[in-house]
């Protein structure tokens, strides 16, 4: 006869007490708790990832956006009876402007009203007049007038900031004159001077000019000081060259540098003229800017002096500059070209702190460029006439035009961003002095005239070529452990190597990058061959060893205990390790000439320190602990009565393992080397300390390289909040972002459907 539970009255009492079921109760209760804090916890990461996200897109964003213009005022021509604008400027801060006329006067104007404030004239000679203009570097703030006696006069508007009552601030305007207020003599024949320009420097001035019978004059003007009267003299060289192989010039420049000077004609021949020795100009290059039926309208540097903006009658806008080429000569090399204009552009301003540029046409539009990111920012009609001039203020933020009707339009330029775009980013680009166009990362320099270079390829090339060579060492010895530790050890020697490799798992990142930097490199420099004959040889000496265990007689082999035959691999690691660097001296000395590094310098295999050798190993030392603790693990968790049927079934342990356990296991294996690689890609500490961080792209093994997080972590505390540069990083850890969530998600994918796969058995 058989009973249960609910039908014995002794049992039913036994679970129906009141301490029972208070029990039970507090079982509930913790079962809720657990319940919630874990559903809590879980929403929790998925906010905080969410919220991530959205905050790295919120800073990354503006880099997005395009230039803006608003219109700030519109007024006629400060003192319009003073002549015709020959060039306007205006201050720092865009709040004072300057107007230079053909009269020879110097009017300063309030940008944001148009009320004059003071005139200054330049004092011409009897009978003179000014046939020619022209600005120097915006550094010096200077401009010279050619006059018609072939005289010249270089003149200065200068800017004092002062504080008054209530810390008002004020703007105080004056004309200086750095050669003296004298006019200075260019050309001894009296010649008129077309064409003029100037350079002023702390040591020496330059002057050119082209005469009114087509001749280039140069003058190297320079200042002597009496020490005893504190007297000042100008002392000259001059030299000069004829100009038969070009029509008129129409536009003439000297580089910042006083090194070179070029010369331009309607046609759109531009002549480079090697200007170091004043006293003998020598014509370097000549080419033709333009296509046919097409006519040069402006003429100027970008900024840094290095290249030429030329623009033309169809709109068009093209940037060139000197590239050497197979004998190492340099010649002047078209670059890049906008064509968003459709009129003849009028004039050219550059903005001072980057390399982008503004352009005014004869149908009244302003563009707005970026040389480097190849960016149309902006193009807005200013003005219902054709423009003559347009100023950019210093700070890039106020843009002056005026037009043919001798009214001036102001407007506010909002451009944060110029630098970035797809381009830029991740395509090559032709940088200034680069002979070919280059994936390059170099953010900051010492000078305004450096042109920043944001391309996310290096680092990116960087980051998975570190983990590359970390994953090359992590997983085949985290992987093929894992399955010894768990299939083939034996428990005792299993509970002491688990626990020790979990260990490692906990050494700060910080500490094995300082050790690979200090130690490791030194090391590895020092015993090259010994470590690639250790790479190479360790594997061949492992399969040795267990083929001669192979063939050993069984009742040798019978005496070590069934899962400790790893150790007997000790000895056999240690001698081949013992080996390859008893021979790295005699190796080095017979192939290398006793220098492996620089051995392989010379043959073309540039060789650093801190490379990616290094890196592979300092860095597969950190994941083997992630992937070999997950994978042992999951093979471990394999039920035991697959196995067992497995081996009832004639299956050898081999086969056992190859078409039972690693596939009812594989989910957990593809997961743990799916975490090492999130590691290896995510890892910091190891590629700052131990790679020398240079973003080149280089396969070579014995080359440094940058990864994303590494450059990060350097540049991010040193960058300007809100810059461009500041951004571009954010970007850099937002694309890190994406890339590790859109493996993870794929990973989990494949994990789901491999465990679905393999269920069955």
């Amino acid at each position: 006869m058989n009973t249960t539970a609910s039908n014995n009255p002794s049992v039913t009492s036994l679970f129906d007490n009141p301490s029972t079921e208070r029990l039970h109760r507090w079982r509930r209760l913790k079962d809720r708790i657990a319940h919630h804090s874990m559903t809590i916890g879980g929403s929790g990461v998925i906010i905080a990832v969410v919220l991530i996200f959205f905050y790295l897109l919120y800073v990354v964003f503006p880099l997005l956006l395009p230039a803006q213009m608003e219109a700030v005022k519109q007024y006629a021509l400060p003192v319009a009876d003073a002549g015709k604008s020959l060039y306007i400027m205006t201050e720092e801060r865009g709040e004072i402007g300057v107007r230079y006329t053909a009269s020879g006067q110097v009017v300063f104007f309030d940008v944001a009203s148009g009320q004059h404030l003071q005139t200054q004239t330049i004092s011409l000679p009897e009978g003179v007049s000014v046939t020619s203009f022209n600005k120097a570097d915006f550094t010096s703030n200077a401009v010279i007038f050619g006059l018609s006696n072939g005289q010249a006069i270089v003149t200065q508007a200068a800017f004092g900031i002062s504080f008054g009552a209530n810390n008002a601030r004020s703007v105080e305007t004056t004309l200086k004159y750095p050669m003296g207020q004298a006019p200075i003599v260019i050309d001894t024949q009296g010649k008129p001077l077309s064409k003029v320009a100037v350079q002023v420097g702390s040591d020496a001035n330059t002057i050119a000019a082209v005469t009114e019978d087509n001749r280039l004059v140069l003058a190297g003007v320079t200042k002597q000081k009496n020490f005893m009267t504190d007297e000042e003299t100008l002392q000259s060289v001059t030299g000069e060259v004829a100009l038969s192989q070009m029509g008129k010039a129409t536009h003439l420049l000297i580089d910042k540098e006083q090194r070179v000077a070029y010369l331009a004609d309607e046609k759109g021949e531009i002549l480079r003229v090697n200007i170091v020795e004043k006293t003998a100009p020598v014509i370097e290059q000549s080419i033709n800017a333009l296509e046919p039926n097409i006519t040069l309208t402006a003429l100027a540097f970008l900024n840094g002096d290095i290249s030429l903006l030329v623009g033309d009658s169809s709109g068009r806008i093209t940037q060139w500059f000197p590239v050497r080429n197979e004998k190492n000569e340099s010649v002047l090399t078209r670059i890049r070209s906008f064509h968003e204009q459709r009129t003849p552009i009028t004039s050219i301003d550059i903005e001072q702190r980057r390399k982008g540029f503004i352009a005014a046409d004869k149908d009244g539009y302003v563009g707005v460029y970026y040389t480097t990111s190849e960016r149309v920012l902006k193009v807005e009609k200013v003005s219902d006439s054709p423009l003559q001039q347009v100023a950019l203020s210093p700070r890039g933020e106020v843009i002056v035009a005026e037009n043919e009707k001798g009214n001036i339009s102001v407007w506010h330029l909002e451009n944060p961003h110029p630098e970035s775009s797809m381009h830029a980013l991740w395509e090559k680009v032709w940088y200034e002095s680069y002979s070919t166009p280059a994936y390059t990362w170099q953010s900051t320099s010492a000078t305004n005239d450096f042109e920043s270079k944001f391309s996310l390829v290096p680092l990116v090339f960087g980051t998975l070529k570190a983990a590359f060579y970390a994953l090359i060492v992590a997983i085949p010895l985290s992987i093929l452990g894992a399955i010894y530790a768990a299939y083939f050890m034996s428990p005792a020697m299993r509970t002491v190597v688990k626990p020790t490799i979990e260990i490692m798992e906990a050494l700060p990142t910080v500490i094995l990058g300082f050790l690979a930097g200090l130690l490791l490199a030194p090391f590895v420099e020092s015993n090259l061959p010994g470590v690639l004959m250790l790479l190479f040889f360790l594997p061949i000496g492992v399969l040795l060893a267990a083929y001669t265990w192979h063939i050993l007689p069984k009742s040798f082999t019978e005496r070590v205990p069934e899962g400790w035959q790893a150790g007997l691999l000790i000895p056999v690691i240690l001698f081949i390790g013992w080996l390859s660097f008893a021979l790295t001296h005699p190796v080095e000395a017979l192939f290398f000439a006793g220098d492996m590094p620089h051995w392989l310098t010379q043959h073309g295999i540039g060789f650093d320190q801190r490379n990616a050798l290094v890196v592979g190993i300092a860095m597969g030392l950190a994941v083997i602990p992630n992937i070999f603790s997950i994978a042992e693990d999951a093979i471990f968790s394999v039920p035991k009565h697959l196995t067992s049927g497995s081996l009832a079934l004639g299956a050898t342990p081999w086969q056992t393992l190859t078409r039972v356990v690693i596939l009812t296991a594989s989910p957990g294996i593809f997961s743990a080397i799916m975490i090492g690689v999130g590691r290896a890609v995510g890892e910091t500490m190891i590629v700052l300390m131990a790679t020398g961080n240079t973003p080149v792209m280089d396969f070579s093994i014995f080359q440094g390289l940058r990864t994303l997080s590494a450059n990060i972590a350097v540049e991010l505390p040193e960058s300007e909040v809100n810059s461009t540069h500041y951004r571009i990083l954010f970007l850099a850890a937002l694309f890190l972002f994406l890339v590790t969530f859109f493996f993870n998600t794929a990973a989990e994918i494949v994990r789901h459907r491999l465990r679905k796969k393999y269920s069955s058995l």
